[in-house]
């Protein structure tokens, strides 16, 4: 039986699920400084669920100054064995409509000096990232998309821009040519930290727009994506209520062990104030 805490990251309007109970805040501080917002913490059907709010309540915090480190941190610090990111992207596809929803399960990095990863300072670690989704809660998410009647793909590829400005005409149609299926400026720092902190990672990505390679449809605007943004938070709802009961069993998928021979610096080399930090995340293979 899984005993775990899932973890939810995006909007404030997820924390309104049907069926929550025992609902508290706490404010988690990190070796990283602080993260985007207070975790609100739950229960759903007697499991354990941690919301954070990516961007803080009121959207305080653009795409580049999100503490991803600090984010990612408090979710280990709480327990967090699984992350479903909601996250709204831009499709670089006809087929993925407006309203559509992409379980993405490759990404393509387009930012540039991000923090995006615990390791430094004194210590050296190198997780694989050749397939950054975990698997298996990726097909447990989009049986639940499809269950509860979502216009799902399973599958694509989530190119990751800096931000905060939308893609230049040029842009989009060059990341078009090379295969991407939706954009987006914040999940590859979290699914990077996640895989560090062995936390298995999902992203529901929600398509509110075509960015603006396509010359039939109005170019992205704030006013566009957040209308439809709006919209999508009732099936994000939905599917997180029918997803979060079936994770009931453990962990079968190689997540648990991402650090496993990844660590590269000899354990007595490691700095003990790194030692001390780092202990959630490296505290097994230190014994």
């Amino acid at each position: 039986m899984f005993t775990g805490t899932i973890g939810i990251i995006g909007g404030t309007g997820l924390y309104q699920l049907e069926g929550l109970e025992n609902i508290r805040e706490v404010e988690i501080d990190t070796p990283f400084g602080k993260p985007s917002d207070n975790y609100i913490i739950a229960q759903l059907n007697g499991m354990a669920v941690v919301f954070l709010s990516r961007h803080g309540r009121g959207h305080r915090l653009m795409p580049s100054e999100l503490n991803y480190r600090a984010n990612i941190y408090g979710m280990k610090k709480l327990g967090v064995e699984r992350i479903i990111a909601i996250s709204a992207v831009g499709s670089m596809r006809e087929d993925i409509k407006p309203s559509d929803i992409v379980i993405v399960d490759q990404f393509f990095d387009r930012t540039r000096g991000r923090k995006s990863t615990f390791f430094g300072d004194g210590i050296v670690a190198h997780v694989g990232f050749a397939d950054p989704i975990c698997p298996d809660l990726a097909q447990l998410v989009y049986q639940a998309a499809t269950d509860v009647g979502a216009t799902v793909h399973q599958g694509g590829t989530y190119i990751c821009m800096e931000g905060p400005q939308f893609s230049t005409r040029a842009e989009s149609n060059i990341y078009r040519r090379w295969g991407v299926d939706v954009i987006g400026m914040t999940n590859l720092q979290e699914a990077k930290l996640a895989r560090e902190a062995e936390i298995c990672f999902c992203t529901v990505a929600m398509a509110t727009d075509y960015d603006c390679w396509h010359t039939d449809h109005d170019d992205v605007t704030v006013e566009a994506v957040i209308e439809l943004l709006n919209k999508n938070v009732d099936i994000a709802k939905k599917i997180l209520i029918t997803a979060i009961p079936r994770l009931t069993e453990e962990r079968k998928c190689s997540c648990p062990n991402a650090l496993k021979d990844a660590i590269l610096t000899a354990p007595d080399m490691i700095p003990e104030k790194i030692k001390t930090g780092l202990k959630p995340l490296i505290g097994k293979y230190l014994l």
